[in-house]
């Protein structure tokens, strides 16, 4: 099943959205995209290596990362946005914050990624629910300095998609359009790796796919990855050193009917939903 999405190019297929970090501090870039004009080109490059969709973030949120002045966020993304859109870019902004939100649409920002689903600030629903854009509604268990202590589970899968759809109500109650809400997992977000439960997650995307409402799936570079391809000594494999394990989820995710990947690296990704596509073609499932 597939849920109308306006503004963006139709989900026929799992769609592919990459990533530019406008941070000096990113887990997966170190910076390399801080600079405007090297963002800007960096989200061209990323559309004409097959991204459907262009993700800006001016906050870094990996563990333990500080907030960023609401300020200098919007001095961060709003040029970068700006110039995506000019050029015809189809953008989403990676925020928390309502009024970077708001300013993100006003900038041409066509989606609004909010990895706390609207906890981190109470006014997010409303400013997408007046601005009428795709809403990811992601699953949040606190800011990066403490998100890890929260990763306790009985259930992952079930907790999860509970704590998802109380949110899917909460951001309803406040006007958004139900056909306008994606969800997300948050692999890595109050996730513990040495429990499995991204794994989890990943393994049982159904019973997210299944609520009836489109799924994105984040894996990209994320520390799970490394740890699983762990040098003998024990050592986790380097954050860009996870891109060809990013792609096998992207295979994953999309086979098991993923509305989107989010991904730093565009190529391998852009292959993987082929592949999955046309294995879900070839299998006659409803795409």
């Amino acid at each position: 099943m597939s849920v109308a999405v306006p503004t963006l190019p139709a989900p026929g297929r799992c769609l592919v959205m990459g990533v530019v970090n406008v941070t000096p501090d990113s887990f997966s870039d170190g910076g390399s995209w801080f600079d405007p004009e090297k963002a800007v080109r960096h989200g061209l490059d990323l559309v004409a290596e097959g991204a459907d969709i262009v993700d800006v973030g001016g906050e870094s949120t990996r563990p333990g990362a500080p907030r960023v002045e609401r300020d200098e966020e919007l001095r961060r993304v709003v040029p970068v946005i700006e110039a995506l859109a000019a050029e015809g870019v189809p953008v989403s902004v990676d925020t928390m914050r309502a009024e970077v939100a708001e300013a993100a649409v006003a900038a041409g920002a066509r989606l609004v990624n909010d990895v706390s689903g609207g906890l981190a600030d109470p006014a997010m629903p409303r400013v997408v629910a007046a601005a009428r854009v795709p809403y990811v509604v992601m699953h949040w268990r606190g800011h990066s300095h403490d998100m890890q202590s929260r990763a306790v589970y009985g259930d992952v899968v079930a907790e999860v998609r509970d704590e998802l759809l109380r949110r899917v109500d909460a951001v309803l109650a406040e006007g958004v359009d139900p056909s306008m809400i994606v969800l997300d997992p948050g692999l890595g977000f109050a996730k513990n790796p040495a429990e499995h439960h991204n794994w989890a997650l990943i393994a049982h995307l159904a019973a997210l796919t299944q609520t009836g409402h489109p799924v994105l799936v984040g894996a990209s570079r994320k520390r799970f990855l490394g740890r699983l391809l762990a040098g003998p000594d024990g050592t986790p494999r380097p954050f860009s050193g996870a891109d060809d394990a990013t792609v096998a989820v992207t295979a994953l995710a999309a086979a098991a009917g993923a509305w989107c990947v989010r991904v730093h690296r565009v190529p391998g990704n852009a292959d993987a939903v082929r592949v999955a596509q046309a294995v879900r073609e070839a299998g006659g499932a409803d795409v």
